[in-house]
């Protein structure tokens, strides 16, 4: 199998992954199995597991945002160009980072 079709297949994996961890998070959030804590002291707690679980949903969303980017340039074939000088991504970047945009001296 070419590099491309490696790189496609690691993003798709990724991408799916991230998919499902959003789509848990958001039915946590927004579907919660049980009522509110009728004590302050859990009423706290679960504000707290709350903001932690809005963070890793805003967290999975950029990191899918940078995902679905990297299957448009992929498409385009524009996946191992530095966005900010026009250079060559590294193969070994773009296998570590595979949704990167930015070669090792732009990323620095």
């Amino acid at each position: 199998m070419d590099h491309d079709s490696e790189l496609r297949k690691s993003l798709l994996a990724r991408r799916e992954e991230l998919a499902e961890r959003v789509r848990r998070i958001d039915k946590e959030l927004n579907h919660p199995e049980e009522p509110p804590a009728a004590d302050f002291a859990e009423q706290a707690s679960e504000q707290e597991n709350l903001e932690v679980l809005r963070a890793l949903e805003s967290e999975g969303q950029s990191e899918l945002a940078l995902v679905d980017a990297a299957l448009q340039r992929l498409d385009k074939g524009e996946h191992s160009r530095c966005s900010t000088c026009g250079g060559e991504i590294a193969s070994a970047r773009l296998s570590a980072l595979p949704w990167t945009d930015t070669c090792i001296a732009c990323a620095r």
